[in-house]
């Protein structure tokens, strides 16, 4: 058989394949037609607009259910500056970074869906997990600009749009009207807006941002207690008997009331996935943050011998934003035969709160 024929059988063969999928698409399409609605009746129709409800809802369930991926710190802060370089003054990329966390919440796909009453955001669970996770590193951040980064000594005046931003992003996150959780974020970013306006304009003196060792090491703190309670509650999905060390190291220490000696911890079967959710929207949060104050703090961390250590906090960081091969979070035993996501997320947090310890070492010493 020449050539030729192959060609012509070959057309033939699928030929009929074309008008069948048209036939397909227009013969659906007909379902929607009035006249058919009409033909079938009342309950034919509405049963038709339940099931095409039901499957745009999965289908945007899915898209919605995923979490936002990296961006490039610096990049993001030049395109704010609108390419001036000379914009990028110490303070400008984390401030930057803040906004576009902020952002991130809001513009994402789907939106913010912590406080959605309609579906599919009210039947999700793991990117609002993931979104309060998220929204707790941008409130520390936006409290240490506040107290810390923009002023130079505890009796200095704080900063007026910063005093304006923080408390817009504590506002109740799941509130959805009157006003809506959204709103407040929008006016807490366009007080960043106007506080990183004043940063890079020469005239504005009243906008600071002080990059010293102690305004870190105060932030880094606040990062620690943050890890350290994340690692503990990924941790408990396997159930642990823990000693009590509320009071260790201190003799003359008392608490409130008294606990046994011996806790049983284990984190409840429907909290696993959102203890994990959480943990990966706020590793993300912070994976960001610490580039940014990588880029401004990087005179402070060269002298102080320390920028390797960041960079390894961040390197174990960026672990935690890996792919998740796995349709569910999977909760094996410890040595048994299935994964468990939840021990595997608190190892790489665990390492990266072990490394902002010896990190805020070197910046206490001089």
């Amino acid at each position: 058989m020449t050539e030729e024929n192959l060609v012509d059988a070959h057309e033939s063969a699928s030929a009929p394949n074309k008008p069948k999928l048209g036939e397909k698409v227009t013969k659906v399409a007909t379902y929607y037609h009035p006249r058919t609605w009409k033909e079938k009746g009342l309950w034919w129709t509405i049963g038709l607009f339940l099931v095409t409800y039901v499957i745009v809802v999965i289908v945007l369930g899915f898209i919605w259910s995923r979490s936002p991926g990296e961006f490039d710190v610096r990049q993001n802060a030049l395109e704010k500056a609108h390419n001036e370089q000379k914009k990028l003054v110490p303070g400008y990329v984390t401030t930057a970074t803040t906004i576009r966390i902020a952002e991130t919440l809001l513009d994402k796909p789907g939106g913010y869906l912590s406080n959605d009453v309609t579906p599919p955001g009210v039947y999700l669970d793991n990117i609002p997990n993931w979104e309060f996770g998220a929204l707790t590193e941008l409130r520390d951040l936006t409290r240490a600009l506040r107290n810390d980064f923009s002023r130079s000594q505890t009796q200095s005046v704080e900063d007026k749009d910063l005093q304006a931003a923080e408390p817009k992003f504590n506002y109740d996150s799941n509130h959805w009207i009157f006003p809506a959780t959204e709103s407040e974020y929008r006016d807490g970013i366009k007080a960043l807006y106007r506080y990183l306006d004043r940063l890079a304009d020469e005239k504005a003196y009243d906008g600071q941002f002080f990059t010293r060792a102690d305004n870190l090491n105060a932030y880094l703190a606040v990062v620690g207690t943050r890890l350290g309670s994340l690692a503990q509650r990924l941790a408990a999905s396997v159930g642990q008997t823990r000693f009590n060390t509320d009071l260790a190291g201190d003799t003359h220490a008392r608490q409130s009331t008294p606990t046994p000696n011996q806790i049983e911890v284990k984190t409840p079967w429907l909290k696993i996935d959102d203890y994990f959710f959480e943990a990966r929207g706020y590793s993300w949060a912070l994976l960001h943050t610490l580039k940014a104050l990588e880029v401004d703090f990087r005179d402070v961390l060269q002298k102080k011998n320390a920028l390797v250590s960041l960079q390894q906090i961040i390197r174990e960081l960026e672990n935690t934003q890996s792919f998740i091969w796995s349709p569910m979070i999977l909760n094996g035993t410890g040595f048994g035969p299935m994964a468990n996501h939840s021990l595997i997320m608190a190892a790489y947090i665990s390492r990266a709160n072990a490394a902002i310890i010896d990190l805020r070492n070197l910046l206490i010493q001089g």
